[in-house]
């Protein structure tokens, strides 16, 4: 997001960077740290809220301020790096990494025709740069990671500055926004259960849910009658329901040749057609059949997707 003033390269810019949730213990020190960085720098610098695995630290300000925010981000995080290793036995010092959160839509201008540009940017500065393939959950987003010495990343940063300015974002940004961590969800022997660390843990409710919608498959043949199962009633018919879903993050939802969405549909039992996309629509059309239990689990397992 960067105006172009008559000072040249001197313009207002906001770079957003990806960090652990654990970055207000690096960068926030009772507040000082952060403090000090925003009065020496001039830069505006925020954190992200929330009980999230991960952080948004969002620096704007003129490129020169933004340049000495990111030296000190650097720097203070070589010198974490130094005191992990006072009474380590490891005998290679690790670079230092952060990760830039960058409108998918510049990230062709960075990687530059066949990886020419991004090549001359690790050939020039030294840092090694990674372009993720994929766009973060939820958004328009790529991640870029950059590693190397404190000096190395500001050149990095430089450069990428420079790019980003030359090839403004096309359309609309989703912003890339943390959200607290889920843990993943298994179904095995008729339970559901979640993944904390090495454990799987019960999950009653996910279970209740899952064997509803086993008990209740989609379509049920001509005159038979529905197996009847507490808090609803035998006799439900089968209901359709609709959603629609950003074109995307409909790829999350499908997954590679179809696997997520064929996973999603065996675990709840419930058909899931996915409309194909229209011209000049942002959206597809997602009708979820079965019962009223199918249906639930299957917009549940959509949504955890």
């Amino acid at each position: 997001d960067g105006k172009v003033s008559e000072g040249g390269l001197n313009v207002t810019l906001t770079i957003r960077l990806l960090m652990h949730g654990k970055v207000k213990k690096h960068l926030l020190c009772k507040g000082e740290t952060v403090k000090k960085m925003r009065e020496e720098s001039g830069a505006r610098i925020n954190i992200s809220e929330g009980t999230c695995p991960e952080r948004i630290v969002t620096i704007t300000g003129p490129t020169d301020a933004i340049f000495k925010a990111f030296s000190m981000i650097a720097l203070k995080f070589e010198e974490d790096i130094n005191a992990s290793m006072t009474n380590s036995t490891v005998t290679s010092k690790p670079p230092v990494t952060l990760r830039l959160v960058v409108p998918a839509s510049q990230c062709g201008s960075l990687i530059g025709k066949g990886g020419s540009k991004i090549k001359e940017i690790r050939e020039s500065t030294g840092a090694q740069v990674q372009v993720a393939g994929d766009m973060l959950p939820n958004s328009t987003e790529r991640a870029v990671t950059i590693s190397g010495t404190p000096d190395a990343i500001i050149q990095c940063v430089k450069q990428i500055c420079v790019v980003m300015l030359e090839s403004p974002p096309k359309g609309a940004t989703i912003p890339y926004r943390p959200k607290p961590a889920s843990a993943p969800i298994i179904f095995a022997g008729g339970q559901a259960f979640t993944i904390q660390g090495q454990y799987a843990i019960p999950h009653p409710d996910l279970t209740k849910l899952h064997q509803l919608a086993m008990q209740h498959p989609p379509f049920t043949p001509l005159g038979q009658t529905t197996p009847g199962f507490p808090g609803l009633d035998a006799t439900t018919p089968t209901s359709s329901h609709e959603l629609t879903i950003p074109n995307d993050l409909i790829g999350c939802i499908i997954g590679r040749q179809g696997s997520k969405i064929n996973e999603i549909r065996q675990m709840s039992g419930a058909q899931i057609k996915i409309a194909n996309a229209t011209e000049g629509s942002a959206e597809r059309q997602v009708t979820i059949t079965g019962s009223p239990a199918n249906i639930s689990l299957a917009q549940y397992l959509i949504n955890a997707r």
